[in-house]
């Protein structure tokens, strides 16, 4: 490649913010196309963002009431229940860290259309998620990062 071709293709791949109410999300089948369905797709991303917020506020909490070995051992003063683990922790664990990383792709997917409305309603999302449920694991969101 010459050096002319090489600093157009980079001028026109350049990255900027912009406002459309017309920008798909995830395929070309989920585009807006009026106002109302753009608003509705900012709602859908504010409202997985707080989802994620949610699985990452849970994390801490299923983990130390449910998945520690040593949670369900016997003690005398507890004789051992009988339960039926349909599956093993490690496998619990692992769904649970598929759909966090699941969610946090679809969110910088969102964020990479370059769409502020889009980029907003993610920000919105985390913000009213660690405002509503901040108090059951505050530190846990940059955890996986």
């Amino acid at each position: 490649m010459s050096m002319s071709t090489d600093s157009s293709m980079s001028m026109s791949m350049t990255m900027v913010f912009f406002t459309s109410t017309t920008t798909p999300l995830y395929s070309n089948g989920w585009t807006p196309s009026n106002t109302g369905q753009y608003a509705g797709t900012c709602i859908f991303l504010i409202a997985l963002a707080v989802m994620l917020r949610l699985l990452l506020a849970l994390k801490p909490i299923l983990e130390t009431r449910f998945w520690n070995d040593g949670i369900l051992r016997s003690s005398p003063d507890h004789p051992p229940r009988r339960t039926r683990r349909a599956i093993n922790p490690a496998a619990r664990r692992a769904t649970l860290e598929l759909v966090i990383a699941g969610v946090g792709y679809l969110l910088m997917l969102a964020v990479m259309t370059m769409n502020v409305g889009y980029f907003l309603s993610v920000l919105a999302g985390l913000w009213l998620g660690t405002f509503v449920l901040g108090g059951w694991a505050s530190d846990t969101l940059y955890a996986h990062h």
